[in-house]
């Protein structure tokens, strides 16, 4: 059980995943899954449970950080049009690998956190959208679903409470470009995942034309304890404006890689020592990227930054996915963002000029540094295109390729002019 005790709280998502077999309907229910639907379907109403999501402070898990309850509340009522409810299980970030532990292992969590999702935004059907390389975790998400079904928590007239709704999983093909929910959509339609320009948002017009709202795993995990407890319990659980546990993904230079879930505002510094082990040569990161790879860079000045939202952009990058990738002095940055490049560049989806080329541009002049080729010219013109991408796209995936190479720039100017070789016009 959660403690009721908001200062005690260290886990949501996390709190029974460790238990063995916790992916199976009898297991899962022994420890207090769907225990509490009954009352959510029955004594709740839609406006109620957005108010408590609103109150309790969550905000998007996946890498925006949008409050879950104010996009809930933006879906138009009586429109004619079905309202469809997208799980985000795309996941392709890399350095974060949390949501897939919460499918393999606790499938039956993101199901009944989707149960009360569609019952407070009127939903019919929902989807999983998950990255097609999640081969495992689609097949117990099904399995889950099936089970789900037999004992009527999905489908008709769930557990006589006249509230009906089916949900299915639909495996993407890879795509990174995929985990923005606009081309998530236009995935699920059976079209190329290219991002839609905005607006109209989703919540307006998303899955063919429709309502539609769009939350990750992690978020939709959140709210069978947020009903349950209330959103002023979650609420006090955190930091201002970062309420609530969080997910990390931590991975690199450390001694104990993995996911942990710690409450927000809880120092990087604690995380990586007293989670993580400390890391495997050294006592502080040379670099860290603090929210997956699109993330700026930090350095070991901020190894003592809590991680919140405020706090992570006032330093100049952002939370994200929370997949934390630490570096040692033992990194090679430039190689680093060399390979950054590269899978940026292969991501593209092409839509926009400043992406389809800049990143690769950025690919090529990453090489000829790396190589110690570069001229002190190519350096202005790797800024030049960097900075010329961010901000000048449909998505995110410019600014997400710029990151690691202005990043690399910026906090490692001699490791650039090392490989910098001057040669005559």
């Amino acid at each position: 059980m959660i403690p009721s005790d908001p200062k005690q709280v260290t886990q949501i998502c996390f709190d029974r995943i460790r238990i063995p077999d916790q992916r199976r309907l009898e297991v899962a229910r022994a420890n207090g899954a769907y225990s509490f639907l009954p009352t959510v379907l029955n004594e709740f109403n839609s406006e109620q449970i957005i108010e408590e999501v609103k109150k309790s402070g969550l905000r998007g898990r996946g890498g925006a950080g949008f409050p879950t309850g104010l996009k809930w509340s933006f879906v138009p009522r009586n429109t004619g049009k079905p309202t469809y409810l997208l799980c985000n299980a795309d996941e392709g970030e890399p350095g974060t690998f949390k949501d897939r532990d919460i499918m393999r292992y606790d499938p039956h969590l993101l199901i009944e956190g989707m149960i009360m999702a569609g019952y407070a935004l009127g939903v019919r059907d929902a989807y999983i959208y998950i990255r097609g390389e999640f081969v495992a975790e689609a097949r117990v998400l099904n399995e889950a679903i099936a089970e789900a079904y037999a004992a009527n928590l999905l489908g008709e007239n769930i557990l006589g409470s006249g509230y009906s709704m089916h949900l299915t999983v639909h495996r993407g093909a890879g795509a990174y470009i995929c985990g923005e929910e606009t081309a998530l959509i236009e995935s699920l339609e059976g079209k190329p995942g290219r991002p839609r320009f905005k607006p109209p948002f989703p919540a307006v017009e998303g899955f063919y034309r429709c309502p539609t709202v769009v939350n990750n795993v992690e978020t939709l995990s959140t709210i069978p304890a947020i009903l349950k407890h209330g959103g002023d319990w979650h609420a006090a659980i955190g930091a201002p404006n970062s309420a609530g546990c969080k997910i990390f993904s931590v991975s690199g230079h450390v001694n104990r890689p993995g996911n942990y879930e710690v409450p927000m505002g809880t120092p990087l510094k604690t995380l990586i020592e007293d989670y993580c082990g400390g890391l495997k040569r050294g006592t502080v990161p040379k670099a860290i990227i603090p929210g997956g790879s699109s993330a700026p860079w930090l350095t070991s000045e901020h190894y003592e930054l809590p991680l919140t939202f405020d706090d992570l952009v006032k330093a100049g990058s952002m939370l994200g996915s929370g997949a934390i990738i630490v570096m040692d002095e033992t990194a090679d940055v430039i190689k680093i963002a060399r390979r950054l490049s590269h899978f940026y560049a292969h991501e593209s989806c092409g839509q926009c000029t400043p992406c389809r080329e800049g990143t690769g541009w950025l690919e090529r002049l990453m090489i000829r540094l790396e190589a110690g080729k570069a001229r002190a010219s190519d350096i202005e013109v790797l800024r030049d295109a960097a900075e010329h991408m961010a901000g000048r796209t449909i998505c995110a995936l410019a600014d997400g390729a710029a990151a690691p190479v202005l990043s690399m720039l910026k906090h490692f100017p001699e490791e650039v002019r090392a490989r910098v070789v001057e040669k005559a016009a």
